[in-house]
């Protein structure tokens, strides 16, 4: 599984999953806008459905990649029940989006064996994973902070550097860290020399 960029350039990869709510997307967006930087995707079948119109405006940003059904852990799954995963969720995608998300897929919680890898792979897809955890869906009251989602952003900082961020908010405190952490993830990889692509030099 892909955790960092294949480059030795000052780059950084920008993804955020959405699978619960649409809580801090429209902050998220407005910052990726205003700052000129693209992102990539990753959402649930069940997201793309709740949310269609929104889909659609993450694709005008960057990729917009696969990121199961419904969220459940992958190596529990029959085969079938991982192409049907997959299959349904790349079918909402492309309806919403008219772009097809092969091959970006991203395992639910990062959960994966040699068999889903293997089954994934034969779809197509390239599973990508993350240098760095923003750890911004804990919330305030999982002891975190959007200074702290900085910090950990900016401290893991290297070429190819891929960003584990959400579009949701905490669901017990409606937090989201990590739409109000972004504007300042970028002036400060910026002030260092860093800039911005999506994951599409993966394709």
């Amino acid at each position: 599984m892909l955790g960092v960029l294949p480059t030795t350039d000052k780059v950084v990869a920008l993804t955020f999953d959405g699978g619960g709510d649409d809580g801090g997307a429209a902050a998220i967006l407005a910052t990726l806008r205003c700052s000129g930087v693209p992102a990539s995707f990753f959402v649930t079948g069940r997201f793309v459905t709740a949310y269609p119109s929104l889909i659609g405006d993450l694709a005008a940003v960057g990729p917009v990649g696969n990121h199961s059904w419904d969220h459940p852990h992958f190596p529990t799954l029959t085969d079938t029940q991982v192409a049907s995963q997959l299959d349904r969720t790349r079918s909402a995608i492309i309806a919403a989006t008219g772009k097809d998300p092969i091959p970006f897929f991203r395992f639910p919680f990062g959960d994966s064996d040699g068999r889903t890898r293997t089954l994934v792979g034969a779809q197509g897809y390239q599973a990508v994973g993350w240098t760095v955890d923003s750890l911004g869906w804990k919330g305030t009251s999982g002891g975190m902070t959007a200074s702290k989602v900085v910090d950990r952003v900016v401290s893991a900082a290297r070429p190819g550097e891929i960003v584990l961020m959400h579009l949701g908010a905490n669901p017990d405190d409606h937090t989201t860290l990590d739409a109000d952490a972004l504007p300042q993830i970028i002036e400060r990889l910026r002030a260092t020399g860093y800039r911005f692509v999506t994951l599409e030099s993966l394709r």
